[in-house]
């Protein structure tokens, strides 16, 4: 591991590199050359409310993200258990680190420009990161009766 300190991201620039030490590997060496161009945030695709916010997300991040439902591509990735695809978002960088739940949508979200104060926020604002997790659990674990609210408040949405 490196003395350097690790490079702060000013609440409006994009991520680009994860954190050093930060998330799980899934490979063991660098990137091959068909490993993806862009991070993946893997989804549970039975999910409506899952579908409206990866709907929205997408029209935010373009191709910057690519997105996929766990169901489609999970056996991809065994380093990922059934258990963690159903309890939250996954996010596969482009490294092969892994992040999941909160820390993965705002790694993903701030691929966009202008978009990355939450994460900037979970690195270094003292709280923010276990507020969020915590929220981020609450959420998952009652995201179908908040589904209901999402289609009252957003619209429908979920790409169906």
């Amino acid at each position: 591991m490196s003395d350097a300190p690790e490079p702060t991201l000013s609440p409006n620039e994009t991520a680009s590199a994860p954190a050093e030490g930060t998330g799980k590997s899934i490979l063991n060496n660098p990137p091959e050359a068909g490993w993806p161009q862009a991070p993946l945030l893997i989804f549970d695709g039975e999910c409506g409310f899952c579908r409206r916010w990866i709907t929205r997300w997408r029209s935010m991040t373009g191709d910057l993200i690519d997105y996929a439902p766990y169901q489609e591509v999970g056996e991809q990735f065994p380093k990922i258990s059934q258990q963690e695809f159903v309890n939250a978002v996954q996010l596969v960088d482009t490294d092969g680190q892994i992040f999941s739940g909160a820390e993965a949508v705002f790694r993903a979200l701030a691929q966009v420009p202008g978009k990355g104060r939450s994460l900037w926020c979970y690195r270094h604002v003292p709280g923010f990161a276990p507020v969020s997790r915590a929220v981020y659990r609450f959420v998952a674990g009652h995201r179908y009766g908040l589904s209901t609210l999402t289609r009252w408040f957003w619209g429908r949405g979920d790409g169906r």
